[in-house]
């Protein structure tokens, strides 16, 4: 990369600045933020905004911020020229009208630019004028091209012969019967597409061989494909009559002791900003940012057509650009807070996606309960949760990303995929995909999630234990051998913080604050409980494992840094590799008692099944937090019995609470 700067006299703070370091960018500043790079000469009719969003400034900046300060609001782009594939990262200051940094990129070293929507589009025109792809759908039958549809996909990094540099895009094609009809059912499998984007033009076509192409159709939303509609479900109606028991303030949320800013990032979508909770008279920070900084969807399937198959959600796609505007009824249900997103398209434009932030809270069954034997007393106190929710659509696949804050200090992420799986025609005896319906094939693959917590349990200075259960032989001191333990490893810097989960010894990690103890003098800490999915499954010597390297460990421990934001690199579409967390940890800092990251990998490896076709009932996957020492004892005892009328369908002696 190469790095240029220029100085600008400072000016006034664009009109519908925000006030706070992190709030999100606004429709104004957006304008203001083109109008600055315009400005400066970095744009033009064939300059595109592949990414704006906002520059954060660093932590110390601000945990010092006190409201009413003056704000440095800054902004970074990326811009792309659609014709030449020049590419730069950009940043710039709305009030001092700055232009801060402009960083060259250099595509076969640093990886290009996100896939713009545009460049989605113009696929469609690309492949459908060349000839040899024509060609090759009109040995399968197909000549009505109206019906065909085009995928564009990610196309990786294999160090092929010709492709070092080049913007590419590689296209897997499907066939509708009618406009209406759902394509997945019916791909084009043995041929594949590689596009030039820059020079709008198919640079190879691989046409490997002739399979059937399935023609049963999978139309989940067409009444004559599903049947009756089943009448037996009745209507279950969320009702909070006094209304909801959150407050929201300029993005900031305050609910049952807990504290945060609602943030929403063009890459990672929700991103959740200094949450605390209070304990008593204090309010205790436990993490300074939460976001999902990056997901790889790796697939199986080693044949000529599919081996390049993996996609970054995040890094290439861009997974806040993709949400979706949630229902209520249908994605969220009771008294709902909704946040709209506000988001630069291509042309550096402000889009407003209304509702695309859902947050409700939720009962969630028994929080703690006990029968006395001697003092017969029967108490129960119930559960409750809130919810942060967005929901993506990136290509086939939708993906829900739930953030839930319990009473009792839990922090939980969940994530649902659902949609529609991606298909193939099915070759008999696969070991590399599922036949899901008549002729149709699934690939098997992975969903691997990187959340990104910055930590900062009680302060800045935390560390992390790996904890094992250990089974101790039969000896002097386990004379029976019931005896069993826990070893406890202290990860002190960060060649020793990737880690691998190991549900054979119920390994989980402990977060911790050395200088902050409770009152019995222990160490105020949470664990991060994986869910101990398998990691990365690809070669250790693949493309895919060099460029996706964080999801070879489900855990990586970095020492905080403003500029290391993104698991596998700043620029992941078709990166050679390396970028990111191996190169974070090459560092070798220390994090024992140090101001820190953690890096989880959690996911599902999905090998479907018939019953994901046509639309895949939601997968479920994430962590949790829960405190561990972090509080002195129980902190939901003040949490009130419910009423009767909310714990049984009528009691018989009228008892108005639920002891």
């Amino acid at each position: 990369m190469t790095s240029l700067a220029a100085d600008q006299p400072a000016g006034a703070a664009p009109e519908g600045a925000a006030t706070h370091p992190l709030s999100r960018l606004t429709a104004a500043e957006i304008d203001a933020a083109r109008d600055l790079f315009d400005a400066h000469g970095l744009l033009g009719p064939t300059v595109r905004f592949a990414l704006l969003a906002l520059e954060e400034p660093a932590k110390d900046e601000v945990l010092a911020h006190r409201p009413g300060a003056e704000l440095d609001r800054r902004v970074r782009a990326v811009l792309l020229d659609v014709t030449t594939g020049a590419c730069r990262s950009a940043v710039a200051s709305l009030g001092r009208k700055a232009l801060d940094e402009v960083v060259e990129i250099d595509p076969a070293v640093d990886g290009q630019p996100p896939i713009l929507l545009e460049e989605f589009i113009a696929v469609d025109e690309i492949v459908k004028a060349d000839p040899a792809w024509r060609a090759a759908l009109a040995r399968r039958g197909i000549t009505d091209f109206d019906l065909v549809r085009p995928c564009p996909l990610s196309a990786g990094n294999f160090d092929f012969p010709g492709e070092r540099g080049r913007r590419m895009l590689r296209v897997l094609s499907f066939v509708a019967h009618r406009p209406e009809d759902h394509c997945w059912a019916h791909p084009i499998d043995g041929v594949v597409a590689y596009v030039d984007l820059i020079e709008r033009r198919v640079v190879e076509l691989i046409d490997h061989e002739l399979l059937p192409v399935p023609e049963e159709e999978g139309n989940y939303d067409d009444p004559e494909y599903v049947g009756p509609i089943r009448t037996s479900l009745k209507p279950i109606e969320i009702t909070q009559p006094e209304g909801a028991s959150f407050t929201v303030t300029d993005d900031v949320v305050s609910w049952e002791n807990w504290t945060f800013r609602v943030g929403f990032d063009p890459r990672e979508g929700l991103v959740l900003h200094q949450l605390s909770i209070r304990d008593g008279d204090r309010d205790r920070p436990l993490i300074y940012r939460a976001s999902v900084a990056e997901m790889v969807v790796p697939y199986a399937d080693p044949s000529p057509v599919r081996f390049w198959q993996n996609y970054f959600d995040a890094g290439e796609y861009l997974l806040g650009q993709q949400v979706n505007s949630l229902v209520l009824g249908c994605d969220c249900l009771g008294e709902i807070h909704y946040f709209d997103a506000v988001l630069a398209d291509g042309e550096g434009r402000p889009r407003v996606v209304p509702n695309a932030i859902c947050m409700h809270e939720e009962d969630y069954g028994v929080l703690w309960k006990h029968t006395d034997l001697f003092t017969e007393a029967a108490e129960t106190r119930r559960q409750r949760r809130l919810v942060i929710s967005f929901f993506v659509t990136v290509g086939n696949y939708d993906y829900g990303f739930y953030w839930y804050l319990y009473l009792d200090g839990t922090i939980q992420l969940e994530v649902k995929a659902t949609g529609v799986v991606f298909t193939s025609a099915y070759a008999q005896d696969s070991e590399y995909a599922t036949q899901i319906a008549p002729g149709l094939g699934a690939p098997y693959h992975q969903h691997l999630f990187s959340a990104r917590l910055d930590m900062m349990l009680d302060g800045t200075g935390n560390a992390v234990e790996e904890l094992d259960v250990r089974r101790v032989p039969v000896g002097p001191d386990n004379p029976y051998g019931n005896a069993f333990t826990r070893k406890v490893t202290r990860l002190r810097s960060e060649s020793e913080g990737a880690r691998l989960a190991d549900a054979t010894a119920g390994r989980v990690w402990r977060i911790l604050n050395p200088t902050s103890t409770n009152r019995l003098g222990q160490p105020v800490g949470y664990l991060l409980r994986p869910e101990n999915a398998p990691a990365l499954l690809a070669d250790a010597g693949s493309s895919i494992a060099r460029r996706a390297a964080f999801a070879t460990r489900h855990l990586w421990v970095t020492r905080y840094d403003p500029a290391e934001r993104y698991p596998a690199g700043d620029q992941v579409n078709q990166h050679p590799g390396a970028g990111g967390l191996p190169a974070f940890v090459a560092k070798d800092r220390a994090i024992d008692d140090a101001d820190i990251v953690l890096w989880h990998t959690f996911g599902t490896t999905h090998f479907p099944r018939t019953e994901d076709w046509p639309v895949m009932p939601v997968e479920y996957c994430g962590f949790t937090l829960k405190p561990s020492g972090f509080f002195d004892r129980n902190p939901t005892l003040d949490v009130p019995a419910s009423t009767g009328g909310h714990c049984a369908n009528g009691s018989a002696d009228g008892d108005p609470a639920c002891h």
